[in-house]
C-alpha cells in the first residue's frame, strides 16, 4: 500500500512539473510571436528591398497580388528610356498607380483601412516609395554589367528576405503547434492517470478500466490534433472537408489500421477475452497483458511478448482456456493385456482422484479408449483449476500418482522392447 502511494505521488510530481514547463513556454510564445503572423498581408519587394505591404481576402491571394506588382515593376525597368514618375489617378474609391500609361497597382479602401490611413495619404506615401525605388533601381542599371550585378544582387536579397519572412511566419506557428501537442499530451496523461486511480477504487474489471482509459486518452489527443492544426494556420473545417473528399482513398490505404482500430474497440466492448485470460490465437498461446486499440499484447509461457493485431484476434478462432474457472485434463495410460483390467481401472481412478490439485467435483473417471495390438489404452480424466500453472502441475501429479499406484498394486506397464516374432515357412 505504501509503495502504491509513493508511486502515485511520483506521478503527480511529474505531471505538475510538465504542466509548469508547458505554461512557461506558452507565456514565452505569446510574448514573442508577431501579431502580423495571422494577417492576410504580403510584402512587395523590388530590387531586393521591401517597399510596402498589400492585403487580400487570404494570405495566398495577398502573395499573388504582391507578385503581380513586383512583375510589373520589373517590366518598367526593361524600357530603354528614362523612367517617368509614378502617376496616381482616382477611380471611384480606388487609386490607380501607373508609369507611362502602364498600370502598376490599384490601392483599395481596404488597404487604407489596414494601414489606418486615408486613401489619399496612403497613395501619396506609396507614390513616394515607388518613385524612389524606381529611380534607385534605374541608376543601378545604367550599363550592362551594372544591370547584371544589380539583378543578381536583387534576386539573392529577395530570396533570403522571403526565406526570413516565411521563417518568421512559420516558426512561431510550428512552436505553437508543438506546445499545443505537449499541452494535450500532458492533459491526456493526466486524464489517463486520474482514470486509473479512480477506477482502481470503484471498478475491479481491468478490461472496462482499460477501455474507458483509452477512449478518454485518444479523445483528448484528437482534440489536441485539431487545435494544433488550427495553430499551424489550417482551417479545421476545410481540412475535414478535404479529408472527407479523400476518405475513400485513405480508407483503402489504411484499411488494415482502421480494421485493427475498430476490432480493438469491439474486443474491449464485447470482451471475448479479458486482461489476465490465457488464450490461444493461431500459433500464439499465453496470458493477455494489455488490450490496445491496435494490437493485443500476449505474454507467452516462455516469457516472450507477442503483439497480435486486433483484427486477427477478433476475426480468427480464439481459444480461451481460463474463461471457465475449472478445466478437464486427460492422461493416456497404456496397459498390458495380461493385467487385470478392472483392478487397473480402479487403481488409475483412485490415484487420479487423490493426486494433489485434482478437484473432488466433478470426480475423476477412467475409460478404455483404444485396443491396440500390444496394449490397452486407458484414458484418465480429471478436473483442476484452469490456470496453466495449476493445470500442468496437476497433470504431473496425476502421472506420478498413477505410476506409484501401479507399483504398489504390482500392475506392470507394457514393455516396448518386447516384440513377438512369428516365423513363416518359406515357399
Amino acid at each position: 500500500m505504501g509503495l502504491m502511494q509513493e508511486t502515485n505521488s511520483t506521478h503527480e510530481m511529474k505531471i505538475i512539473k510538465i504542466l509548469r514547463v508547458v505554461s512557461c513556454l506558452w507565456c514565452l510564445l505569446w510574448m514573442s510571436s508577431p501579431l502580423d503572423a495571422q494577417n492576410n498581408r504580403a510584402t512587395v519587394r523590388f530590387d531586393g528591398r521591401a517597399l510596402f505591404q498589400v492585403g487580400a481576402e487570404s494570405r495566398d491571394k495577398a502573395r499573388e497580388r504582391a507578385y503581380q506588382i513586383e512583375t510589373r515593376l520589373n517590366r518598367v525597368l526593361e524600357t530603354s528610356t528614362a523612367i517617368a514618375p509614378v502617376q496616381v489617378e482616382k477611380n471611384g474609391d480606388n487609386r490607380v498607380f501607373s508609369v507611362a500609361t502602364r498600370t502598376l497597382l490599384t490601392l483599395t479602401p481596404d488597404d487604407a483601412r489596414d494601414d489606418l490611413m486615408t486613401s489619399d495619404a496612403l497613395a501619396a506615401q506609396w507614390k513616394s516609395i515607388l518613385d524612389a525605388a524606381l529611380q534607385r533601381a534605374g541608376n543601378r542599371r545604367l550599363s550592362a554589367w551594372a544591370r547584371f550585378g544589380a539583378e543578381t544582387q536583387a534576386s539573392v536579397e529577395t530570396a533570403f528576405a522571403r526565406l526570413l519572412e516565411s521563417a518568421i511566419t512559420i516558426i512561431p506557428r510550428l512552436l505553437a503547434s508543438l506546445l499545443v501537442l505537449l499541452s494535450f499530451w500532458a492533459l491526456a496523461s493526466l486524464v489517463r492517470w486520474l482514470m486509473r486511480v479512480l477506477f482502481r477504487r470503484i471498478v475491479s474489471d481491468l478490461t472496462v478500466e482499460n477501455l474507458i482509459k483509452q477512449i478518454a486518452y485518444y479523445t483528448v489527443w484528437t482534440i489536441g490534433l485539431v487545435v494544433a492544426t488550427s495553430a499551424l494556420g489550417f482551417d479545421p473545417q476545410a481540412l475535414a472537408t478535404g479529408l472527407g473528399l479523400t476518405g475513400m482513398a485513405m480508407g483503402f490505404a489504411l484499411k488494415d489500421i482502421l480494421s485493427n482500430f475498430v476490432s480493438g474497440i469491439l474486443i474491449l466492448a464485447m470482451r471475448p477475452f479479458e486482461i489476465g485470460d490465457q488464450i490461444v490465437i493461431g500459433e500464439t498461446e499465453g496470458s493477455v497483458e494489455r488490450i490496445n486499440l491496435r494490437a493485443t499484447k500476449i505474454r507467452t509461457y516462455d516469457g516472450r511478448a507477442v503483439l497480435v493485431p486486433n483484427a486477427e484476434g477478433f476475426t480468427s478462432r480464439v481459444t480461451n482456456n481460463t474463461e471457465s474457472p475449472i478445466r478437464r485434463g486427460t492422461i493416456e495410460v497404456p496397459l498390458g493385456y495380461d493385467s487385470d483390467l478392472k483392478t487397473a481401472v480402479e487403481t488409475v481412478r483412485d490415484a487420479a482422484q487423490k493426486a494433489s490439485g485434482v478437484l473432488e467435483e466433478p470426480p475423476a473417471s477412467v475409460r478404455v479408449r483404444e485396443l491396440k495390438q500390444d496394449d490397452i489404452i486407458l484414458e484418465a480424466r480429471f478436473w483442476t483449476d484452469s490456470r496453466r500453472t495449476d493445470f500442468v502441475s496437476t497433470s504431473s501429479n496425476v502421472r506420478a500418482a498413477i505410476v506409484k499406484a501401479f507399483k504398489a498394486a504390482a500392475i506392470g506397464l507394457p514393455d516396448p522392447d518386447v516384440r513377438i516374432l512369428v516365423s513363416r515357412p518359406s515357399k
